[in-house]
C-alpha cells in the first residue's frame, strides 16, 4: 500500500534519520565528570583531603582507579568521615590524619551550594566539622559541583544550612539559632533519621541543626561568627573564602574558575 503526504513535498525521511538523539547527562554524570576533572590536580607524593558525598566519592574512586593503574604513587588520603575513610580503604589508598600532616597539599571536595563569591554550603551529608578542619589547612581547596549547587546567595536553594551543636538540651540551642536569623525567616529544624524519626548523630558524637532561609542573611562573616558565639554551638556549615577552585559541570560542558 502506498503513503500519501498531504503537502506537494515528501519529506526527507534521510535527514531525519540521520539526526544525532540528543544527550541528556544525569546529574551524577554531571557529577563524576566534575570529580574526575578535579583529580587532574593531583600528583604523585601529595597529601590529599579526601571529601565525604556523592560528588567526592567520584573523586576518591578515581584516585583509586589511578592508584592501581600506577598513574599514581606515593598518595597520603586524609578523610573528612568514617564513611570516606571506609571508601579510601577499600580502594587501598593509604589514610593518615591531622596529627601526622598539619599541612595538606590539596583537598577535593563538593558543596550543597556555592554563591557568587566561591562562598559555600556544607554538611548535609553531615561531616561538616571534620570537613572544615581538614580542608581548613590546605594549600589549595577544589569545589566539585554540577550547576544546580550554584545559588545568588547563601541559603538562596532554600535547602538546609547545616549547623552541628551539642546534644544537651538541643531545643534550648536550636531556638537561639532560629532567632539570630529571625529577620530572615529562618525556621530550625533538628536533623533526623528517616523511618525511625531519632536524632541524626555525627561522626563526633554531635547533632545536627538545619537552618532554612527565606531571605539572604548577609554577612556571610558576621553570621558564621554570631552562631560560633552561642554556647552549644560546635561549627556551622559556611565555608567562607576558603575555596581555591571551583569546577563546575553542566549540560554546555565544564567550567573551571580560580578565586
Amino acid at each position: 500500500m502506498a503513503l500519501a503526504y498531504i503537502g506537494s513535498k515528501k519529506p526527507n525521511t534521510a535527514a531525519i534519520m540521520s539526526s544525532p538523539p540528543q544527550l541528556i547527562l544525569t546529574q551524577d554524570e554531571l557529577k563524576k565528570i566534575a570529580a574526575y576533572k578535579a583529580v587532574e590536580f593531583v600528583e604523585s607524593g601529595m597529601v590529599l583531603g579526601l571529601g565525604t558525598g556523592s560528588t567526592a566519592k567520584h573523586a576518591i574512586d578515581r584516585i583509586g582507579e589511578l592508584l592501581r593503574q600506577g598513574k599514581l604513587s606515593n598518595i597520603i588520603g586524609i578523610p573528612t568521615s568514617t564513611k570516606t575513610h571506609e571508601q579510601a580503604l577499600s580502594l587501598g589508598i593509604p589514610l593518615s590524619d591531622l596529627d601526622t600532616h598539619p599541612v595538606l597539599d590539596l583537598a577535593i571536595d563538593g558543596a550543597d551550594e556555592v554563591d557568587p563569591d566561591m562562598n559555600l554550603v556544607k554538611g548535609r551529608g553531615g561531616s561538616l566539622l571534620r570537613e572544615k578542619m581538614i580542608e581548613g589547612c590546605c594549600k589549595k581547596f577544589v569545589v566539585i559541583v554540577d550547576e544546580s549547587k550554584l545559588v545568588d546567595y547563601v541559603g538562596g536553594s532554600g535547602l538546609a544550612m547545616p549547623v552541628e551543636i551539642v546534644s544537651f538540651c538541643w531545643k534550648f540551642t536550636a531556638e537561639k539559632l532560629q532567632s539570630l536569623f529571625e529577620q530572615a525567616g529562618c525556621v530550625a529544624k533538628l536533623r533526623v533519621l528517616s523511618g525511625s524519626g531519632e536524632p541524626y548523630v555525627t561522626d563526633n558524637g554531635n547533632f545536627i541543626v538545619d537552618l532554612y532561609f527565606k531571605n539572604d542573611i548577609g554577612d556571610l562573616r558576621a553570621a558564621g561568627d554570631a552562631i560560633l558565639r552561642l554556647a552549644g554551638v560546635v561549627e556551622h556549615g559556611m565555608f567562607i573564602d576558603m575555596a581555591t577552585t571551583l569546577i563546575v559541570a553542566g549540560e554546555l560542558g565544564v567550567t573551571v574558575r580560580n578565586k
